[in-house]
């Protein structure tokens, strides 16, 4: 787990060093943009007050404050590439999301973090890779794709599933078309509820699976999504060939202090703020069968 903080301000270099490394001290940063995305998603634009950029992993995430509201852990959905501009997309859902969400260029955010594991998309190099996405799930998968593409020519067939609720409700469509058109993804889009004027697939996400052309015994597949969609969509994985410990999921579930201390995202012996959020199908799979948990 990977963690930066503020710049110090005690002085000496011992503290210093205590200050840059303690996970709960917010580094500030400045909102240079908001984007409304769909009716409720917004995507931030954040880069650091000190200007020291803040790198991450394709995978992980932030504690995202607003001071005087409270703080939220969101997925990084920027370019691992480009650690100078941090970028996370919200969904206003509550309080504290709706405060981050509509903050205006300007606003002063603390970020503690990043925090938790990576997808690891280079582990798929020389094969083919397949990300399913249901929803907001997309933002976290972004930063992958992101990577991806930058070193296309090391991977084989790539194949985006995507679902989302409406046709309204489809995240980041400009980045759908280059990854099919510039990068040669094949991306497939389906809604739960289409309108009259949608043109393109009706259904659920994991229908898609079953269609997708590629090489199972040779993927490395990666979803995120609401949990129902992630257990049906890694079974249906599983079902065509893929290796449990070839099929990542990003369990973002009750996450709330970033560190493994509060427990709020205990699953059994998983603290999924630090041991994941994303994880191994193998490891997870006796898990997500147990509703108690």
């Amino acid at each position: 787990m990977t963690s930066l903080a503020g710049p110090d301000t005690a002085g000496s270099p011992s503290t210093t060093r205590a200050v840059r490394t303690d996970p709960m001290l917010p580094r500030e940063f400045v909102v240079t943009r908001t984007r409304q995305d769909t009716r409720d998603t917004y995507t931030l634009e954040l880069k650091a007050a000190d200007g020291a950029p803040l790198r991450f992993a394709a995978g992980q995430f932030t504690m995202l404050q607003a001071f005087g509201v409270g703080e939220a852990p969101i997925s990084i959905s920027g370019d691992p590439a480009c650690p100078d501009l941090l970028e996370h997309t919200i969904r206003n859902v509550g309080s504290v999301t709706s405060a981050l969400a509509t903050a205006p260029p300007g606003t002063v955010l603390g970020v503690r973090g990043p925090f938790g594991t990576g997808w690891e998309v280079q582990d798929g190099k020389g094969g083919d890779v397949v990300f399913v996405a249901g929803g907001i799930g997309l933002a976290p998968l972004r930063p992958a794709i992101l990577e991806l593409v930058a070193q296309r020519a090391e991977y084989g067939r790539v194949v985006l599933l995507y679902g989302a609720r409406t046709p309204e409700d489809i995240l980041f469509g400009d980045d759908l078309h280059d990854w099919a058109r510039k990068h040669g993804i094949v991306v497939e889009v389906t809604v739960d509820n289409g309108q009259h004027a949608w043109r393109g697939r009706v259904g659920l996400v994991t229908q898609l699976v079953s269609r997708a052309g590629f090489d199972p015994s040779n993927t490395l597949a990666m979803v995120c999504g609401p949990e129902v969609m992630m257990r049906f969509a890694a079974t249906a994985l599983a079902d065509r060939g893929v290796r449990p410990e070839r099929l990542r999921l990003s369990m973002e579930r009750n996450m709330k202090c970033g560190v493994g201390l509060c427990g709020h995202c205990q699953l059994r012996e998983l603290f999924l703020c630090v041991d994941g959020p994303v994880l191994s199908y193998d490891r997870l799979a006796p898990l997500m069968a147990r509703t108690e948990l």
